[in-house]
């Protein structure tokens, strides 16, 4: 970078400091709210795990062994027998009603057709309005009716048939969870939320700056002679502060929540940086495009505010329709997600991650390339200051 340039930058990193000193909102905006949401979001995500899902029973089969199910289920840590109701439509009147997310039915006779080597059926019904709360109930419904079948099994069943006609049967299917063990709902859901409301914030930020110098006609005057450094001059603050805020939420997770880096910390961090980058060049893509500050703010809330449902980290994009898999391409939070798994959580190889990488790095090319060469076209078609005979402008 020649002289011109790096005076052009300094000029504009210059006047967006000077702004953010001036204008106290928008410094709340970029320094106290991120940190701010930040904490809100550690602090209601802090009890990690699950615990005492209240959970509807109906026993009627009414034998030692279902009295013996009943104790089981409430033990488990995940979920907690609220009610024991006489029937199912009482129980399922309780789940409409939201008193219970999940209902257990051990139908009549359930038992003893097990003791006489047919087969028993225990019921398991969920609230699928609230998925995540009730698959999680279902889960630990599975692991308590399955210990009690062990149970059933190896007591009841094994002394009426005699021990050595028991048969395991022959298939068996071992499941084991990798990389959250715990089923930890903060170290699910944090490393998601974290970037994706920094990177809207950052989007914002920077397309209320760039949209600001559009507005006030100042366009011309900001990119001066050296507009590509004036435009990384301006973004440059918000994208510093926001990588700091980012890496902030990494270390966090990392070294106070979990059990660490699996992988390449270097990379991670690397990544804040890109991540925020990218985004800021989709910013100045939308203001670049428009021109107008709040048709960008509403374009940005629609893409990089979406962007979390898209990124494929919570609900899938595997078969979506076209448009979804195209839209889960052009986010840059889909690139850093895949980015963060491979390094903080799998412990991939270095190299699985250069394709994350690259991925921002040309969102930041594409993007910020077209979205500054149509606000420094814009600038060039701006009239010129009439001037008079001594020079001075009129």
């Amino acid at each position: 970078m020649n002289r011109s340039r790096w005076a052009g930058f300094g000029a504009a990193f210059q006047r967006e400091l000077q702004h953010l000193r001036t204008d106290r909102a928008d410094l709340l905006l970029v320094t106290l709210l991120p940190l701010l949401m930040l904490a809100v979001l550690a602090w209601l995500f802090a009890a990690s795990v699950m615990r005492d899902i209240p959970i509807a029973i109906v026993d009627l089969d009414h034998s030692a062994e279902s009295r013996l199910l009943a104790r089981m289920l409430d033990a488990s840590p995940g979920i907690a027998v609220a009610s024991q109701p006489a029937s199912l439509a009482d129980a399922q009147a309780q789940l409409r009603r939201l008193d219970v997310f999940a209902v257990v039915l051990v139908p009549r006779d359930a038992t003893r057709q097990a003791l006489r080597g047919s087969q028993g059926t225990v019921f398991a019904y969920y609230n699928a309005t609230y998925l995540t709360t009730g698959q999680s109930a279902v889960r630990d419904i599975v692991e308590a009716v399955g210990a009690w079948n062990a149970r059933l099994l190896s007591g009841g069943i094994g002394k009426q048939v005699g021990p050595a006609k028991l048969r395991a049967p022959p298939i068996a299917v071992q499941s084991d969870i990798l990389h959250n063990p715990a089923r930890s709902y903060e170290l699910f859901l944090l490393p998601l939320l974290f970037p994706a409301v920094l990177s809207l914030g950052l989007a914002l930020a920077v397309a209320a700056s760039l949209g600001r110098e559009v507005r006030d006609g100042q366009l011309g005057v900001w990119l001066g002679s050296a507009p590509w450094a004036a435009i990384a001059g301006k973004i440059c603050p918000y994208v510093a502060l926001f990588s700091v805020y980012g890496a902030l939420g990494v270390l966090y997770l990392a070294l106070l929540r979990g059990d660490g880096v699996a992988g390449s910390l270097g990379l991670l961090m690397l990544g804040q940086p890109l991540f925020y980058l990218a985004c800021a060049a989709v910013a100045l893509l939308f203001v670049g495009l428009t021109r107008d500050m709040g048709t960008a703010l509403s374009a940005i809330g629609l893409s990089i505010g979406t962007a979390l449902a898209f990124s494929g980290a919570t609900f899938p994009v595997v078969d979506a329709p076209l448009f979804t898999r195209i839209w889960n391409l052009l986010l840059p939070l889909t690139a850093y997600v895949k980015l963060q798994t491979q390094q903080q959580f799998v412990g991939a190889p270095w190299t699985v991650s250069l394709w994350p990488l690259a991925t921002l790095l040309v969102m930041v090319l594409v993007a910020g390339g077209i979205g500054g060469w149509r606000l420094i076209v814009a600038a060039r078609a701006l009239p010129t200051p009439a001037t008079s005979s001594n020079g001075a402008a009129a």
